[in-house]
């Protein structure tokens, strides 16, 4: 749970497919929604306190992230950068650093191999380790699902409040926890998800899946005990600017940077 008072952070996210920002629905039917460097710009302009960039075939497809496109990126903003996408080795997380990004995020080879995250987070420092969890309601609990990318995911017999409390005690520096049911909706985040996995750990959380509107972003925060909301498709396709969400944000006491 964020500590009261502390700024929380607003975080456009790109989901890139073959060097373009798509986005779909519960992540199948993607759509385009622009050139990566070029948002990345505009976000960074408009007051983004971070930016997420995630190469969604990555792990399906067993292709590395674009080193080029994340250094492009690099090259156009100032703010914390996250990079996701295919990172299964200490060597990927090297290289996503050495190209720009200030934290990689890890999902399936973390899953697959829990000592993955250890490693890295000893190696290169826990504040450099985002470990993504992509979770969907099964009966009474989430069951985490790995190879998330534009599929829909595999199903993996681990249940997400557990896998995040392991996350934490494995050196994640942060964990991006995705409601799976939720994403690409715009009907709001998985708040009882995002409650439970952020009052299990002491580690900050983004939540993610679902923002359609200044005021889910508001009850991801609040109700949700997020340290920081994340939406795609509000900010790609022009629903709502960043500036909007933070004021909005901000008239309903809830702390962000202005």
């Amino acid at each position: 749970m964020p500590i009261s008072g502390l700024t929380r952070r607003i975080i456009p996210c790109f989901d890139v497919a073959d060097g373009r920002v798509v986005k779909g629905i519960r992540f199948v039917d993607l759509r385009d929604a622009g050139d990566p460097v070029e948002l990345a710009k505009v976000y960074y302009e408009e007051g983004a306190d971070e930016l997420v960039f995630l190469d969604i075939k990555a792990s399906p497809d067993r292709r590395d992230t674009a080193v080029q496109m994340v250094r492009n990126i690099a090259d156009q903003i100032f703010i914390p950068f996250t990079v996701g996408g295919g990172i299964r080795t200490l060597e990927d997380v090297r290289a996503m650093l050495e190209s720009g990004a200030d934290k990689v995020s890890i999902n399936t080879a973390g899953v697959e191999n829990p000592d993955f995250i250890r490693e890295a987070a000893r190696k290169f420092g826990s504040q450099c380790i985002v470990v993504a969890i992509d979770a969907k309601k099964a009966g009474d609990r989430w069951q985490v699902h790995t190879y998330g990318g534009s599929g829909g995911g595999t199903p993996v017999e681990l249940d997400a409040l557990e896998w995040a409390v392991r996350c934490a005690e494995l050196g994640a520096g942060e964990l991006l926890v995705t409601g799976m049911d939720a994403d690409g909706t715009q009907d709001g985040f998985d708040i009882p998800l995002t409650r439970a996995i952020c009052d299990a750990v002491s580690i900050p959380v983004i939540a993610s899946g679902g923002a359609g509107s200044p005021e889910h972003m508001r009850e991801a925060l609040d109700e949700g005990h997020a340290d920081a909301a994340l939406a795609a498709s509000i900010f790609h396709f022009g629903t709502y600017r960043i500036r909007e969400v933070k004021q909005y944000l901000a008239e309903h006491n809830i702390p962000v940077r202005l």
